[in-house]
């Protein structure tokens, strides 16, 4: 099984996939020392881009690189839409177990895997709900954990702030909308580079928000477990760390 990398980030992929492919050295052997350097450069490199082109992340914005012009930070679109708290708890654990009862892989959550997988922890996830606000009933969910980088041999930067989305449920606001306040939230938190895999629904915003395809292939390794045929990236509703 595997799933392929959507980010608005790519050029790291490239450049450590493919370390020579900006020069077109054809080199048989490659020292350690060498190819280390080139993967920092990448770094170096990739972090002066700007990484989403609906919301260009203004604090390494290139001087005078008018070709991303800056979008404007806005709050989210739904009043309703807010950060996910502890009593949140058992109305997200059923629209997870209702939500992923449709896919032929998925983990079975309880409320003990939710509080512990889910809760908002600073730099490790972030997870928000919609609420009616009507009837104060949670109707979608979206989240997204943090995988940062080191940057080396750079002395305007040191890391990289990576946001991976997680799980997402969409029953009455628009899987579109929801992803994209997600992006505008990550930003406001100063986030570099925000990916995704397609896995689950999450090929119906990845075109729409501008990610842009990565080159990487994940593979889904689970021992002990028989299936009949070899899974389809939409039909796994898994998220591996």
């Amino acid at each position: 099984m595997a799933g392929s990398s959507s980010s608005l980030g790519s050029t790291i992929e490239k450049s450590i996939s493919n370390p020579d492919a900006s020069n077109g050295s054809s080199e048989p052997d490659v020292s350690v020392e060498s190819l280390t350097r080139k993967i920092q450069d990448s770094l170096s490199i990739a972090k002066q881009h700007k990484f989403w082109e609906t919301q260009p992340v203004g604090q390494f914005k290139d001087l005078g690189d008018t070709s991303l012009p800056e979008g404007p930070i806005e709050p989210p679109t739904p009043l309703s839409f807010r950060k996910m708290v502890f009593s949140d708890i058992p109305s997200v654990t059923r629209l997870l177990k209702t939500y992923l009862s449709q896919f032929i892989v998925a983990p079975d959550f309880n409320g003990d895997d939710v509080e512990h997988w889910l809760l908002p922890k600073e730099n490790v996830v972030d997870s928000f709900v919609v609420e009616n606000p009507e009837t104060n009933t949670i109707t979608d969910f979206c989240s997204f954990y943090t995988l940062p980088s080191s940057i080396l041999g750079n002395q305007n930067y040191s890391n990289l702030k990576a946001a991976y989305s997680y799980y997402n449920i969409s029953t009455e606001t628009p899987l579109l909308q929801l992803m994209n306040d997600a992006l505008i939230v990550a930003k406001q938190k100063d986030y570099d580079v925000f990916n995704a895999l397609d896995v689950m629904h999450n090929e119906a915003f990845l075109k729409e928000l501008k990610f842009g395809p990565g080159d990487g292939q994940l593979h889904y390794y689970l021992y002990n477990y028989r299936i009949k045929h070899a899974l389809k990236p939409s039909e796994l509703g898994l998220v591996l760390l």
